[in-house]
């Protein structure tokens, strides 16, 4: 049975070496090994982005857990993008490993998102997706997001685009 929890320090390193690896298997081929070492080194290990914002109140995470093992996230951030209005969030991250694709994980993990963002009075919440992931954008498009404007996110020195998408609360 899947557990679901919020993040604790305590959960970096296993969280960190999880979503490394599904970020390597969603994303990996779609750029060279230097630009994702690149990224590699800026988003994960004791230095990464991931861990240094695991213990920032402002920042909430939420665990998926199967049989001890972290197999899901959600992280729920103040907003960066430009297009974020006042009282909005973002969801940063999303990411469930594919072993558990098609049980109701991402669901679960996005049924909590909304509900802390509506709960903290959001207007609206806000995520970015890479174009080329299509499984994620049809996710999206059944809950109701709309796209609203592209992104250039880096990874490396190569820029993907990344679509803006709102789902108004």
């Amino acid at each position: 049975m899947i557990a679901y929890r919020d993040a604790v320090p305590a959960d970096g390193p296993e969280l960190d070496a999880m979503a490394k690896a599904i970020w390597l298997e969603t994303f990996e081929h779609s750029a060279s090994p230097e630009n994702v070492a690149a990224y590699l080194a800026y988003a994960y290990g004791p230095d990464g982005h991931l861990m240094r914002e695991l213990g920032d109140p402002e920042r909430r995470t939420y665990l998926a857990i199967d049989d001890g093992r972290i197999i899901g996230y959600a992280k729920l951030i103040p907003p960066w993008l430009a297009e974020a209005g006042p009282g909005d969030l973002q969801l940063s991250q999303i990411y469930v490993a594919s072993s558990h694709h098609g049980q109701g994980v991402a669901g679960a993990l996005m049924d909590w998102t909304i509900a802390t963002a509506r709960a903290a009075g959001a207007k609206a919440l806000l995520l970015t997706v890479w174009e080329n992931n299509h499984r994620a954008r049809r996710f999206y498009d059944r809950l109701g997001f709309v796209h609203i404007g592209d992104y250039g996110f880096p990874v490396g020195d190569q820029i993907d685009t990344d679509h803006i998408m709102r789902l108004a609360l």
